[in-house]
């Protein structure tokens, strides 16, 4: 996907959600294009409850025929934890990721190309690649946060897999201070919202509390999936969809919408 358009976001305030170790890709082609980023983490990520449960999982990859990495946290954070116990993976360990912000992740901390979705970046299109079609007698690690969702591993399990949960991560609500973006809200300097998961939007509303979700409501927001946008929609919010979840696609469905607006 191509870089950023200079001055395609002139005088574009754009409020990112993400947790902050993730949030200054984003904010870098906002400002690139003109915009301004106003860092909002609604997320903290925590080492996991149990780690030594994590680290046994991964001592017997070796037994596993496909590592799943459900975002890309999952992939950052079970990278250190996997180099650390395999010098090289094994050869019929097959990675897949769930969209490219994770596959880029995985070949960054040197695990190798995963295969993804060509599109979408959810459970549903994870469902959908051959890899995951015919996989009786197969043994499957799915590596993500505690909880979520349990369509992937569910699906899977009907399918005839072995499914084994590597949670290698926490996710928990942010210890900000939600006074002075409400009060920039209110002076009207915060024009769309970035909202990469359905948590982020539910910590996002529970931050602001009724006056500032109010706010919320009023303001467009670009997120990452359908299943986001639903749960956005359900709240009374006006959502638009990325194309995927990574940096770029935010930035150009930033443009996109940018362009239909007359002013801001």
């Amino acid at each position: 996907m191509a870089a950023p358009e200079a001055g395609s976001l002139n005088g574009v305030v754009v409020l990112v959600t993400r947790p902050v170790s993730q949030a200054l890709g984003i904010a870098s082609l906002i400002k690139d294009a003109g915009g301004q980023p106003v860092l909002f983490p609604t997320i903290e990520i925590a080492e996991p409850d149990d780690p030594a449960r994590l680290d046994d999982v991964i001592n017997r990859l070796g037994e596993a025929n496909i590592a799943i990495f459900v975002s890309a946290n999952a992939a950052l954070y079970a990278a250190e934890r996997i180099r650390a116990r395999w010098r090289t993976l094994p050869e019929h360990l097959v990675l897949i990721a769930v969209g490219p912000a994770s596959a880029r992740t995985l070949t960054e901390q040197g695990l190798g190309n995963a295969v993804s979705p060509a599109d979408g970046a959810s459970s549903e299109a994870l469902l959908e690649l051959p890899l995951l079609t015919g996989v009786a007698g197969k043994r499957i690690v799915i590596f993500r946060g505690q909880g979520g969702r349990e369509l992937l591993a569910e699906t899977l399990h009907a399918r005839g897999a072995q499914v084994e949960y590597a949670e290698c991560y926490r996710r928990v609500i942010a210890r900000v201070d939600p006074a002075p973006l409400v009060a920039r809200w209110r002076q009207g300097r915060i024009h769309v919202v970035l909202i990469a998961s359905g948590e982020a939007l539910e910590n996002l509303r529970t931050l602001l509390g009724p006056d500032g979700t109010m706010l919320l409501r009023q303001t467009p927001c670009i997120v990452a999936s359908e299943r986001i946008a639903g749960a956005a929609r359900l709240l009374g919010m006006q959502a638009t969809v990325a194309r995927a979840a990574d940096d770029r696609s935010f930035v150009s469905a930033l443009e996109e919408w940018r362009a239909q607006q007359k002013s801001l």
